[in-house]
């Protein structure tokens, strides 16, 4: 008789309930650093590297040029899903998942130790792009393959709960930076823009220690072994993944589609363009802001686990379609919200955001990803299409949005209709994805 709970004599049996903890352990923290990195810069970029980097600039030029900077990072990251979804889908998931947490944790400690424009002029800036570009590009390889690797360990019946802690790590991560960048802030304004804004990215060196430990504790993915485990002439053809995903190029287009609406509300509304109003609009001081994003986060680590287990029960596209339908809806609330000033209202704008738009969408957007693909190539095409619509809707929407609100002298129906467009391409093209179906 078959053994049915044996990983590499069944390719879909899940590993045991030891190994799918070790999995969903160190995707969560080993993802928790990396996007500790990941927004500890866009936080900066948006409230104080245009102080640092560009201060020859007016104080609306100098954060459009750091959100710039941030748009670079974006850039990078589709070639990093590339690079490391290759090597992913043929050498395995967890050696490339060890080199993206080190690349990542490297170019942000040096980040901490860089130059600032008034001290090496226009060197500062440009090391500034580079390093962004390294990071960038390391998260390209971690988003897919967190992903995957608890995926490819979870039970069928329970990969939206289990890869739903890879979303949770992620507003771990973002809610630690904008702890540290809070604390920090507290500091006298000259400590503070001299050495304080350094502590927060120099203590990344600290975290990938931890995430690294976790990550060389896991076992390699059982689905991938159990691929290279099938005779030559069974195996699916992976020599070259990028061309196995592009000579079908249907599921990676839905996916970048689908994926587009959810960035430009994400990255670019709410954690960078919001956080960048509440500021300049609605008054409020950099540790309010820095605050409001530690807590709006530390509320996304729990409701995203919701929405990935409330996707199990009633299908992915039905629980990210709710998301994005909300994130349509509230756009224009959450900038009056952000806009008024008092910081309860603003909190109470970011906390509705997260719970209702943000946690259903990204909550089971893991499990979403990796059920559009096969073994042989679901690293790189999970990656690819993830990173090229976070370039597309969330590189470069803090940029269009800050320029649209300059465009309408303060006004925001641009930027509504900019948003809104968005959510209902990515909500058709959500309907349009596969189901719940393991592609093997």
């Amino acid at each position: 008789m078959e053994n049915r709970t044996h990983p590499l004599t069944n390719p879909i049996a899940p590993s045991n309930s030891k190994e799918v903890r070790r999995a969903v352990v160190s995707s969560y923290l080993g993802t928790s650093v990396e996007f500790y990195d990941f927004i500890l810069y866009l936080s900066a970029a948006s409230l104080i590297f245009g102080h640092l980097f560009f201060d020859n600039l007016s104080p609306a030029a100098g954060t459009i040029a750091s959100l710039g900077t941030l748009a670079a990072g974006y850039l990078s990251r589709p070639l990093g899903a590339v690079v490391f979804g290759h090597y992913g889908d043929r050498i395995g998931r967890k050696a490339v998942l060890v080199a993206t947490l080190l690349l990542m944790g490297t170019s942000t400690a040096l980040i901490g130790i860089l130059p600032t424009s008034e001290q090496i002029g226009a060197w500062a800036p440009l090391l500034l792009v580079v390093l962004r570009l390294l990071q960038g590009f390391a998260v390209g390889g971690e988003w897919g393959g967190a992903s995957l690797m608890t995926f490819e360990h979870a039970p069928p019946h329970r990969r939206g709960f289990a890869t739903s802690f890879v979303t949770a790590g992620g507003a771990t991560g973002a809610a630690l930076a904008g702890g540290s960048l809070a604390l920090v802030a507290l500091l006298p304004d000259d400590d503070f823009y001299s050495w304080g804004w350094r502590v927060p990215f120099l203590l990344s060196a600290v975290l990938v220690v931890v995430g690294l430990w976790t990550r060389l504790q896991v076992s390699e993915s059982p689905l991938f072994l159990a691929e290279k485990l099938k005779p030559a002439s069974q195996q699916q053809a992976n020599d070259r993944p990028l061309l196995t995903v592009l000579r079908r190029p249907g599921a990676l287009f839905v996916v970048f589609t689908a994926l587009l609406g959810p960035f430009v509300l994400n990255a670019g509304l709410v954690m960078s363009f919001g956080l960048s109003y509440a500021r300049t609009e609605g008054g409020l001081n950099l540790s309010a802001i820095l605050g409001i994003q530690m807590v709006s986060n530390f509320v996304m680590i729990f409701s995203s686990i919701a929405a990935g287990a409330l996707s199990d029960i009633y299908g992915r596209k039905r629980v990210m379609t709710t998301g994005v339908i909300f994130g349509a809806v509230l756009a224009y609330p959450f900038l009056l919200a952000v806009g008024s000033g008092q910081s309860k209202i603003t909190v109470a704008a970011f906390i509705a955001m997260f719970v209702f738009v943000m946690a259903p969408i990204f909550g089971p957007i893991s499990a979403f990803m990796s059920e559009q693909f096969s073994t042989s190539s679901r690293y790189t095409g999970a990656s690819l299409g993830y990173q090229a619509a976070s370039t597309i809707g969330g590189g470069f929407a803090p940029l269009i949005l800050a320029s649209l609100l300059a465009l309408q002298d303060g006004g925001t129906s641009y930027i509504l209709v900019f948003v809104i467009s968005f959510c209902i391409v990515s909500g058709f093209a959500i309907s349009k994805c596969a189901g719940s179906t393991l592609k093997r």
